[in-house]
């Protein structure tokens, strides 16, 4: 199995991610900030490179240390002090930085309503995350146009709880819904498996705790929701 290079890998669905692919034996490397915590990435044997995701020489050591070829997986997301998203400009550095080592894969971790599905949002959702929505929009917007190739999956609302077994992928715009961080994990680990979803986004949800609103574009009713 190819190396996997984690951007955001000390906490949330980027540990969860190491989790994964640590218990099936593949090599991961993570980049990881001189003031986060990096037991959890110690014991599971995943190699670090101390740094910051806005700096692009850190960045540049990270791939370094990947080589070419390998497999890319961004979690970023935070505001900086400057008021900025690293959502955003993190990964523009790492797509930025990307483009020069030619990975397999890089595998963008933005949210529910970014993209195309943006008009379909609720008033309360913009209210809540409209920024950070619209900073995550374009850092998926710099990855399609790179040139590199990608995947895009956009978790509904983040749960701490085990896995359910029951999350999905879809395309549909008019999605809505919850899942847990380690089904958001299980996804990806599917994903960076197939080649059929290379540019693609996909939104991930748990059957049971979604829905699908009608897409007036289309017609008047909901289609089921089915995996």
């Amino acid at each position: 199995m190819k190396p996997v290079l984690i951007f955001g890998a000390t906490r949330g669905v980027g540990l969860e991610v190491a989790y994964r692919l640590r218990g099936r034996n593949q090599p991961v490397l993570a980049l990881v900030r001189p003031n986060s915590e990096p037991a959890p990435l110690k014991t599971l044997d995943v190699e670090i490179i101390p740094g910051d995701a806005t700096c692009s020489g850190d960045v540049e050591r990270a791939f370094m240390a990947l080589g070419t070829d390998g497999i890319v997986i961004s979690t970023l997301a935070g505001r900086l002090d400057d008021g900025t998203y690293v959502d955003e400009t993190g990964n523009q550095t790492v797509i930025d930085v990307a483009r020069r080592y030619a990975p397999e894969r890089l595998v963008l971790v933005t949210a529910i309503g970014c993209g195309e599905m943006m008009p379909y949002r609720s008033e309360q959702a913009i209210a809540a995350f409209g920024d950070v929505v619209e900073a995550k929009t374009r850092a998926e917007d710099y990855l399609r146009t790179s040139g590199l190739p990608y995947t895009i999956i956009r978790p509904g609302g983040l749960l701490s709880a085990p896995a359910t077994g029951r999350a999905i992928l879809s395309t549909r715009p008019t999605i809505h819904g919850m899942i847990t961080r380690a089904d958001v994990a299980c996804l990806i680990e599917r994903v960076i498996d197939e080649h059929n979803s290379l540019g693609k986004a996909f939104a991930a949800v748990d059957l049971d705790h979604s829905r699908l609103d009608p897409d007036p574009s289309k017609d008047s009713h909901a289609e089921p929701l089915t995996p």
